[in-house]
């Protein structure tokens, strides 16, 4: 598994695309595939983009991203987790947003910790972190 992060619209996608000549890509957009979906892109590169938006959604629908994450990779370790950062600046007032905040860091701390690699883009240039 490999992890990108950075802040927004910081060139992510972009940079995880570019990296490699192939275009044998598919990305889901802040959502994680179920098993049907995976056999329509068998054979291909999945990319989770926003995955924070998915953690996001997953708890207020009363998810636990946790599980659902790890699980996930369990079956599908060659996976592409694109986040933004989003523990950087002020504390949200909101209960549910101090939540999702520190839950999806927890995550992602223990995403890197599994990841082959952990690349840190800014500006669309990439900084091998692990």
């Amino acid at each position: 598994m490999k992890l990108v992060i950075g802040g927004y619209a910081q060139g992510k996608l972009n940079y995880v695309l570019q990296e490699s000549s192939e275009d044998n890509y598919e990305v889901f957009d802040g959502s994680i595939p179920d098993e049907m979906q995976l056999q329509k892109v068998q054979g291909r590169n999945i990319v989770i983009n926003h995955f924070h938006s998915w953690v996001r959604e997953c708890l207020a629908n009363g998810g636990n991203p946790e599980e659902e994450i790890f699980a996930f990779l369990e079956k599908n370790p060659e996976v592409i987790i694109i986040s933004d950062e989003i523990g950087n600046g002020i504390v949200p007032a909101d209960s549910f947003e101090r939540e999702y905040r520190e839950r999806t860091g927890r995550i992602l701390v223990n995403l890197a910790n599994q990841a082959d690699e952990v690349v840190r883009v800014i500006c669309g240039i990439g900084q091998k972190i692990k």
